[in-house]
């Protein structure tokens, strides 16, 4: 049985802790200690990078997919925002990483296959967007923002500064700015939890699990040969 914000704890509380230990594995993966620390080798982060550009584009659909569903016009204006955010200064920071780390042009990227966990998470984002309940489509963006939270704050303070490849990532993903976006997404996903019958919180927990699966493989990938 999944808890909901009615009771004691929060329903996004308790989707987090049902992740258990592989969450603290997510958001301390030594991917986030090396981006921070300017020490991580350019081959990973150009690994990285290249596939997380590949589910830009199913992430937005995913966010439009809640800006359609959400319940009034108060709950979609945020997304609204983001999702400029997303496609603003989020693709610009790619788009600058790629000549900066020499993978520029588009068609050698292209060329490239995607890993598994690539596939993985835009056929997930797809599916829900598509297919997902409003709690479903929350509970993928919860992981998908609030694991970069937390390692963004846990690391911000100390962040190297000497090369922009590696701490404006960290800037995209700390502060009061990007704290506001998880607050509201989680907002959104504990009312839906108070709002839905158990049947469907066990879907959110589905989803949210398979997500923050995927967010572990996915730092993984950034350092297979």
């Amino acid at each position: 049985m999944v808890g909901t914000s009615t009771g004691s704890a929060r329903f996004s509380d308790a989707l987090r802790e049902s992740a258990g230990e592989q969450w603290g594995r997510v958001v301390e993966h030594k991917f986030t200690k090396e981006l921070a620390s300017g020490t991580i080798e350019r081959d990973v982060l150009k690994r990285y990078l290249i596939q997380d550009h590949r589910f830009l584009d199913s992430f937005v659909v995913l966010l439009g997919a809640l800006i359609s569903k959400a319940r009034c016009l108060q709950d979609r204006v945020p997304a609204c925002q983001f999702a400029a955010v997303i496609t603003g200064a989020e693709n610009t920071y790619f788009e600058r990483c790629f000549q900066e780390l020499g993978c520029a042009d588009v068609e050698r990227r292209i060329a490239i296959p995607n890993a598994a966990c690539t596939t993985g998470f835009i056929d997930l984002m797809r599916d829900v967007a598509s297919n997902g309940s409003l709690g479903e489509i929350l509970s993928v963006l919860v992981v998908c923002e609030w694991t970069y939270l937390c390692w963004g704050e846990a690391v911000s303070s100390t962040t190297n500064r000497d090369e922009f490849i590696t701490y404006e990532w960290v800037d995209l993903h700390s502060g009061p700015a990007f704290r506001s976006v998880v607050d509201y997404l989680r907002g959104l996903l504990d009312k839906e939890g108070s709002l839905i019958e158990e049947d469907e919180r066990e879907k959110c927990k589905k989803r949210f699990l398979a997500a923050v699966q995927l967010e572990e493989e996915f730092f993984d990938n950034a350092y297979a040969s």
